[in-house]
């Protein structure tokens, strides 16, 4: 006896229709995560570059141009920058993203990141 093998069309439809939705997931959620990274990759740049007597006005001004140059939304004004207990400069953020999917639904991703080891 023998058995059929393959896809049925209706098994097909669904499976497109699957890939279809996480293929249109994933490019809405890619462009947040790299915005994500590259405000990481700033304030850890703004850390290393930071004297042990700068402010936190000069720290916020290096973030903004570090923002610019990479075209961020993210304002220095956002952060939180304060000194650990061994003196060293730690910068801190958190935000929501709103990304919205169809109709009346959307995705909320809670982004947070820290420059303390």
């Amino acid at each position: 006896m023998k058995f059929q093998r393959g896809v049925a069309l209706s098994g097909l439809i669904v499976w497109g229709i699957v890939l279809v939705l996480v293929a249109v997931l994933a490019m809405k959620v890619t462009p947040t995560v790299i915005e994500y990274f590259k405000i990481q990759k700033a304030t850890q740049a703004v850390v290393a570059k930071a004297t042990p007597d700068a402010t936190v006005a000069e720290l916020r001004s290096a973030f903004d141009k570090y923002a610019e140059v990479d075209h961020l939304s993210f304002s220095s004004r956002e952060l939180e920058i304060f000194k650990d207990n061994r003196g060293k400069v730690v910068i801190e953020f958190g935000y929501e993203k709103r990304i919205p999917l169809f109709r009346n639904i959307s995705l909320l991703i809670d982004y947070k990141g820290t420059t303390a080891e």
